[in-house]
Parts: structure tokens; C-alpha cells; sequence
């Protein structure tokens, strides 16, 4: 029973951040845009594919901190890093890598009342930063990119509790449109 709440209770979640990266993403890319999807084949990279976009994530088992020359290849318009900058060590080459003129990137940010997400039996699945917003500009604008559009949410929960209605109230995700400088 309570796996049955948390896997709902985390559906709505997802549900509510993909709809809100959507709505993001609206003029901001385009059907003939060719994308370059970090991170493995997820649901939503699914979904922009089932909408008719040219996606392509990267490769499964792929560690971007050790090899990122995916990212320095000319034929992509736009990179996307939705949710996956914060798993890793050191996601600064990366960005400042990428030959793409454009970027759009979400990073959970730092809850000052929850510590970082850390799954003790995965080691990918974890996050080594949870940023503050206004220290993930500076990671972009030091990589070479210039934000052109922001926008924070929140990850609201039906569960009771203080930690529940804090992350009611206080802003979870931040999401990103940057050009190069």
C-alpha cells in the first residue's frame, strides 16, 4: 500500500514537472531543430519524440563526467539537461563544451530543510549538487553561455507534514534558456 502511494504520489510529480518543462519549451524549439538529449532514453525525451521532434539522447552507461565529447559535435541545434547535471561531479567541462548555440537545462534546487537526493545502492542516481539558482548562473555564464529565459516551480505534495508543505512554498526546480555568449 504505501509503495503504491509513493508511486503515485511521484507519477503527479513527474507529471506536473513534464508539463511545466513543456509549457517552458514552447517557441523555444522547433520541429527542425535537432536535439541532443543528455542522459539515457527517458520518459520525457520520450514524449518530445512522440511529438514529432528530432531527438536523440546519449548513449546508456555513457559517463558524461569522463567523456563528453558528445556534446562538441556540430550537428546539434540545441542541447537539453533536464534533471541531470546535478549527478554530476563536475558538470562545468561539460557545459563549456558543448558546440550547440543553445541550451536549456533544470537542476533541482537546494531545499535548505532536505538534505541532497543519495541513493546508497545506485551510484548514479544521486545528486551532487542541488544548486541555488543564482550559484547555477554562475556556473553557466563562467561555461560561456548567456541565460535568455528562467523560471522556477514548485514540487507540491498531498502528503501532511512540515516537510510537504515547505516544498509547497518553496521554489524545487529551476529551468534555464541559454544561448552562447
Amino acid at each position: 500500500m504505501a509503495s503504491d502511494i509513493f508511486s503515485n504520489e511521484y507519477k503527479k510529480n513527474c507529471e506536473t514537472r513534464y508539463g511545466k518543462t513543456l509549457t517552458f519549451l514552447e517557441g523555444l524549439i522547433t520541429k527542425q531543430d535537432y536535439i541532443l538529449d543528455l542522459g539515457p532514453t527517458n520518459p520525457f525525451s520520450g514524449i518530445l519524440k512522440s511529438e514529432g521532434f528530432k531527438l536523440e539522447n546519449t548513449p546508456t552507461g555513457l559517463d558524461l563526467d569522463l567523456d563528453y565529447s558528445i556534446v562538441s559535435q556540430e550537428k546539434y541545434n540545441i542541447v537539453t539537461a533536464f534533471e541531470i547535471l546535478e549527478h554530476l561531479v563536475s558538470p562545468f567541462p561539460l557545459l563549456q563544451s558543448i558546440a550547440a548555440p543553445k541550451l536549456i537545462a533544470s537542476v533541482p534546487l537546494n531545499l535548505w530543510f532536505a538534505k541532497a537526493y543519495w541513493n546508497e545502492k545506485d551510484p548514479y542516481d544521486r545528486h551532487y549538487h542541488e544548486f541555488e539558482s543564482r550559484q547555477f548562473d554562475m556556473l553557466l555564464d563562467k561555461a560561456g553561455w548567456k541565460i535568455i529565459k528562467s523560471e522556477k516551480w514548485k514540487s507540491k505534495s498531498s502528503k501532511i507534514g512540515l516537510r510537504p508543505f515547505l516544498r509547497g512554498i518553496t521554489d524545487r526546480y529551476y529551468i534555464v534558456y541559454c544561448e552562447r555568449k
